[in-house]
């Protein structure tokens, strides 16, 4: 699947917009699964605390691995293009095909910073919100 969607940039970000859905609808998420102080004793806030922490995690080790797994894709066309630009030094198309890979692969490189930004936020967020009913390890 992940090679797939790594030819086509513009397809890739709709891919991560769609993966990044709980991240951007973090706050609302936390609304909806802690109680408020006069419904504590009907809701349990550490499970739902785990559960969106368990959901959390597993958003952001998968986009994390589709972004790494369409850069060593795109690295590899990229070294693939430059021998042939070297066997073939006069060819345009196969110039304009490694500038365009170039291209992605920094652009694929960008989304892993912006990757981080949102997972800082998120956990963030996240920690100010449950920070009393749970405690992961890993934070």
């Amino acid at each position: 699947m992940v090679s797939m969607l790594c030819p086509d940039f513009m397809e890739f970000q709709d891919i991560l917009k769609k993966m990044r859905i709980l991240d951007d609808k973090i706050v609302y998420a936390l609304n909806t699964s802690l109680p408020t102080e006069s419904f504590q004793t009907k809701v349990d806030a550490t499970s739902a605390c785990q559960d969106l922490y368990s959901q959390i995690q597993k958003g952001h080790s998968e986009r994390e691995n589709v972004i790494k797994n369409c850069i060593v894709v795109t690295a590899e066309s990229v070294k693939n293009l430059k021998a042939a630009k070297e066997q073939t030094p006069d060819d345009f198309e196969v110039l304009k095909n490694l500038k365009t890979e170039q291209r992605k692969l920094r652009l694929l490189q960008t989304e892993l910073s912006v990757e981080e930004v949102i997972k800082e936020k998120t956990t963030k967020l996240f920690t100010e919100k449950c920070r009393t009913y749970f405690k992961p390890k890993e934070l």
